[in-house]
């Protein structure tokens, strides 16, 4: 009994906490977006900037509602679909702010010249593929009824 409150209370504390980070990336985005329209800033690096905050504050968000729903668990879900579809909810936007941030790198270095530093970006959207197919190897895995 005792467990379950203590439990109940760390979810609902770590979940707001994580929803307060959240909430604070999609603040730092709404700044980063309004400074784009300053004249001595580049618009373009202010909307990049932007995006990336609005990634980290969805994977947050994700993070959140993951801890919530596992550790807030009712009776009458299936915990497993439920870690199933957190995680693959989670993994796929790390995966997509990976291949985004990838793809800014590749542009940013190839507009400055830098062709010699193009194996960082490269590197990073290769780590993003591996992170996909080892997605799909936890979904087929872990299917349930499956042969």
């Amino acid at each position: 009994m005792q467990n379950k409150w203590v439990k109940d209370i760390s979810a609902t504390f770590f979940a707001g906490l994580f929803m307060f980070i959240s909430a604070t990336m999609i603040c730092l985005a709404v700044v980063h977006f309004s400074e784009g329209f300053q004249p001595d800033v580049d618009f373009v690096s202010a909307v990049i900037k932007s995006i990336n905050d609005l990634f980290i504050a969805l994977a947050t968000y994700e993070l959140a509602m993951g801890i919530y729903k596992e550790y807030r668990f009712s009776e009458e879900d299936n915990l497993f679909d439920a870690i199933r579809r957190t995680v693959t909810r989670f993994v796929s936007v790390v995966i997509i702010a990976l291949v985004l941030e990838g793809l800014i790198m590749i542009i940013k270095y190839s507009q400055l010249d830098l062709a010699g530093n193009l194996f960082y970006p490269v590197a990073v959207v290769v780590a993003a593929s591996l992170l996909l197919m080892a997605l799909g190897l936890f979904l087929r895995w872990s299917r349930v009824g499956s042969a």
